[in-house]
């Protein structure tokens, strides 16, 4: 297995720490607001190298946190009037819910940071006890002058950062980050020996992995994942801090995943175009965002288009037509070359391009086969086992094949069409072959196509 670790800045050979154990943390949101296509992009591109190393036969330990206390939280309680616990507990739900439409699968911890404040505030001790952490009116903050190797992971020149933090002349230096921020009228506070008050964003992350990542007396974990746009300061000053500590780098490999655009743009709420998640799932079928969102490789920046969805889409259908061809036939085994090669593919840095390309020699080839030998037993069986792989290795493919090109019809429409197709049987049931060819013609003008087959009659959305 190879990977991009965006310390070397270069594809790396993978090894792990303790022999097939993969342990991964990936940022999680910030829960204050409904999820957006870079949300979602972030994490299908993590649930692929998860289900990857799954495949590869590793035992995979996957942590994503929620950051359920922060300055938005905080905004979010003032507007609206709601408790943190409300919101954020809205948002995770909501959340986990998209994910689950997207076939995310939960990560095996999801801690928060209101949960891990003992841990937390026990970092920011052992920081201050070694004077790598010093007391200002308002906030504790680290110092980033007791790391030598700071900005080694993001490789930003000093002069680029003083854009990025906020002038405060209590500071040591503007490089010096929050740990902890004492507590304001009317904000949740936790109490601490050094003052009570609410952890900053970065102290939580490393505290979170040394409770529920770190092995026996080791702080350094295999890989450490999130979104481009956390490469700094998020994750420098992790990076940092955990470093400070423990005397150990964070993580082996640091893997981010690339920005998305909508038509060109960089997403931002400022320009009005963050497209929430949930907007995109009311147009489109969770399944379809699945695949087209995973269809670029996961580094490269993504424009999301909807030209380019649909196009996309056809790549899907093509696999769904093939599966209706031997949908309920038996399965034999995965065939080894194919599972081979997608592994393969899929073990060069997340090569979705080269995956996606065996995929469609494989639709192609069955497709070839079932043409000139409809009752090709061995063929349908070979297929059925190799959807069922691709399945668990893409998370595409799982739909009942009707169900898939029934995808935009409404509840009521599906009712209306079953009633149709209902009174179609009995008339045929009744040899009343006008009616049921009159019924057959009111299905095809509402841009239904019908298929009649041993086990009953089929129905789709025309192309």
């Amino acid at each position: 297995m190879t990977i991009y670790d965006s310390v070397q800045r270069k594809k790396v050979e993978f090894i792990p720490i303790k022999e097939n154990h993969v342990k991964i943390y990936v940022c999680g949101p910030t829960v204050y607001d409904d999820a957006h296509l870079g949300h979602a992009r972030s994490a299908l591109a993590f649930d692929l190298l998860r289900r990857t190393f799954i495949g590869l036969n590793y035992k995979v330990t996957f942590v994503k946190n929620f950051t359920d206390i922060d300055d938005k939280i905080i905004k979010k309680m003032k507007e609206s009037g709601k408790t943190l616990k409300e919101i954020t507990e809205f948002y995770i739900k909501r959340y986990k819910n998209e994910m689950n439409i997207l076939g995310v699968s939960d990560a095996d911890i999801e801690p928060k940071a209101t949960e891990s404040i003992d841990e937390i505030i026990t970092f920011i001790k052992s920081l201050l006890k070694e004077d790598k952490a010093y007391k200002t009116s308002d906030t504790i903050y680290f110092d980033t002058s007791k790391d030598e190797k700071y900005l080694s992971l993001s490789h930003m020149k000093m002069d680029d950062t003083r854009s990025r933090v906020e002038a405060n002349t209590e500071k040591k230096d503007q490089k010096d980050f929050a740990l902890w921020k004492f507590s304001k009228q009317g904000e949740p506070t936790y109490p601490a020996s050094f003052g009570d008050g609410r952890p900053g964003w970065h102290i939580e992350c490393s505290a979170m992995i040394e409770k529920h990542l770190a092995y026996d007396g080791d702080f350094q974990i295999d890989i450490h994942a999130g979104g481009a746009d956390l490469l700094f300061p998020h994750h420098e000053n992790e990076a940092c801090q955990t470093r400070c500590k423990s005397g150990q780098e964070l993580a082996k490999y640091w893997m981010h995943n690339g920005f998305v655009t909508i038509n060109g743009e960089k997403m931002s709420k400022s320009l009005g175009n963050s497209f929430f998640l949930k907007d995109a799932l009311k147009e489109y079928d969770g399944e379809i965002l699945r695949f087209y969102l995973l269809s670029s490789h996961y580094r490269a920046n993504f424009n999301f288009s909807e030209v380019d969805l649909l196009v996309t889409k056809k790549r899907l259908d093509k696999l769904y037509r093939l599966k209706k061809r031997v949908f309920e036939g038996k399965k034999s085994s995965t065939c080894k070359e194919f599972k081979k090669a997608v592994l393969n593919a899929l073990s060069e840095d997340l090569n979705i391009s080269k995956t996606l390309a065996l995929l469609d020699e494989m639709v192609a080839n069955a497709n070839e086969k079932l043409d000139s030998n409809p009752k090709d037993k061995a063929t349908k069986f070979e297929t059925n086992a190799n959807l069922e792989w691709i399945e668990s290795i893409l998370g595409i493919g799982y739909k009942n094949p009707y169900m898939y090109f029934q995808i935009g019809i409404t509840k009521e429409e599906k009712i209306e069409i079953e009633n149709l197709i209902n009174q179609r049987a009995e008339a045929k049931k009744e040899k009343d072959f006008t009616k049921a060819d009159k019924i057959r013609k009111i299905l095809v003008l509402k841009g239904i196509q019908l298929m009649d087959t041993a086990s009953g009659t089929q129905w789709e959305k025309a192309e």
